[in-house]
């Protein structure tokens, strides 16, 4: 997300240097953070999975340190703001400025004024040692997201990250083995998991409405071109993938609930993937139609196919269909087609066809028809349904989730192997790409354990 940069160079460390740091990081230097971090090398693997989902000991409240506050991370402390038993403790950022708006944010809905962090790009680690927290949650540019989860859990503290938790697949194994070894959370919020359909849907699946899950179809395909050459916010970073990268760099709004219908990690488990991207054009064409002769961006050169299709299989034999597509003009979706041997659902509209209660060969509008009996839970608590912002509201949900299960000891919706399992597919659609995709194993983070792990089950609301 666009949460830890700024257009301007006034920063501690200055905007320049931090950019070109993240730079370095994300698109290919990465290997030098673990070591900064202290942490070991590639192929290592650790100590086991645990026999079963990981609960930490239950909080009277969650001490919060936030690292990154621009766009999403701003939305989250103010839905933080709004849930019971969390106090933002600490904030840090590049930008002092963003520092101290987030702080005022905090003081104005009643809580004591947060410790600031903002003496440059690390001053993460500075904020992890010496904070008494509970969590450290960060929503920065994507190379800084397992830097900054690392040292939390190094520190003591659980953590949660913006989406993808991670770009490469050693980053996805740090995550995995350093929560493992030090017992901590570490949970990608991943947000899609908790929007409205999705969770209907999901309830659906549990009642056996659809029968036995056999098919998913998702992505990402959302028209980013205006964000990418931005002067602000993720228009800083977020361009740089393209010029290094080609496959699917944003996985995990698609991937994630049909991940969680399909019961990945709880049951069955992602097996391989093939992955092909088509041609680069969409942000060439925007370069030349959009930008002025002397911008230096026009000299900029683009690797990443505007089109990725990728396809899944997973140990019990379902296929998943997931598509990125960020630099064309299009209307937002994500797809969300879940086939059944009872039932069809399909997103963008939400749709529906049960056999025996829709009429033949027809779709019927998903919330108009089936939300009286099969709306999730969650989405009937009064918290959700006065929630204001935050995407619909999922947002708010997935922080007070996150928050509700620290407090009470519970297992999280998410946990550090689905982080690494949805995150893991970026890289592994890059070398599927570059070579004629060829077959990719997925990892088994759990390393046996989604043969036992119980389903993610319907929870009511606190």
């Amino acid at each position: 997300m666009d949460a830890y940069d700024d257009e301007r160079t006034s920063a501690a460390g200055t905007r320049r240097d931090f950019i070109k740091v993240g730079a370095l990081t994300g698109l290919g230097a990465l290997v030098a953070i673990p070591n900064l971090l202290g942490c070991a090398g590639p192929g290592r693997r650790a100590a086991p999975a645990a026999a079963q989902p990981f609960v930490a000991p239950p909080l009277e409240r969650v001490r919060i340190g936030f690292v990154g506050v621009g766009g999403m991370g701003t939305n989250h402390v103010s839905q933080l703001l709004k849930v019971p038993g969390a106090e933002i403790k600490a904030v840090c950022d590049i930008v002092p400025e963003k520092v101290a708006r987030a702080q005022d944010m905090v003081a104005k809905a009643g809580q004591p004024k947060p410790a600031g962090y903002s003496r440059g790009p690390w001053d993460f680690k500075r904020l992890c040692e010496q904070e008494d927290l509970d969590l450290v949650f960060t929503a920065t540019p994507w190379e800084w997201h397992v830097p900054v989860c690392v040292a939390a859990m190094r520190a003591g503290k659980h953590a949660a990250t913006e989406v993808p938790a991670a770009v490469t697949l050693d980053e996805c194994w740090q995550l995995v083995e350093t929560a493992e070894q030090r017992r901590k959370h570490c949970v990608m919020m991943e947000n899609c998991c908790y929007d409205r359909a999705e969770m209907m849907v999901l309830n659906m699946v549990r009642q056996g409405v659809l029968g036995e899950v056999l098919h998913g179809e998702c992505g990402y395909l959302h028209d980013l071109r205006g964000v990418k050459f931005s002067t602000e916010g993720e228009g800083l970073w977020r361009r740089a993938h393209a010029e290094k990268r080609n496959g699917n760099l944003y996985p995990t709004h698609g991937l994630g609930p049909i991940a969680q219908c399909m019961n990945i990690n709880r049951g069955d488990r992602l097996d391989y993937l093939v992955s092909m991207s088509g041609p680069s054009r969409g942000l060439q064409l925007f370069q030349e139609e959009h930008l002025s002769p002397d911008d230096p961006r026009r000299n900029e050169k683009y690797v990443l196919g505007d089109v990725n299709v990728t396809l899944l299989k997973t140990v019990l034999g379902r296929t998943i269909y997931l598509v990125h597509d960020t630099n064309l003009p299009r209307p937002y979706s994500r797809i969300h087609m879940l086939q059944g041997t009872r039932a069809v659902k399909v997103g963008y509209p939400d749709r529906i066809h049960v056999e025996g209660r829709s009429p033949a060969h027809r779709w019927e509008p998903l919330l108009e028809t089936y939300a009286d009996e099969f709306e999730h839970p969650l989405w009937r608590s009064e918290s959700v349904q006065t929630a204001s912002g935050g995407h619909g509201g999922m947002d708010y949900l997935e922080d007070y989730r996150l928050v509700r299960c620290l407090i009470e000891g519970q297992p999280l919706d998410m946990d550090v192997y689905d982080a690494a399992a949805w995150s893991c597919i970026s890289e592994l659609t890059e070398k599927s790409v570059a070579r004629r995709s060829r077959v990719m194993d997925v990892p088994d983070f759990t390393r046996g354990r989604w043969k036992t792990n119980p389903p993610l089950g319907i929870v009511e609301a606190s």
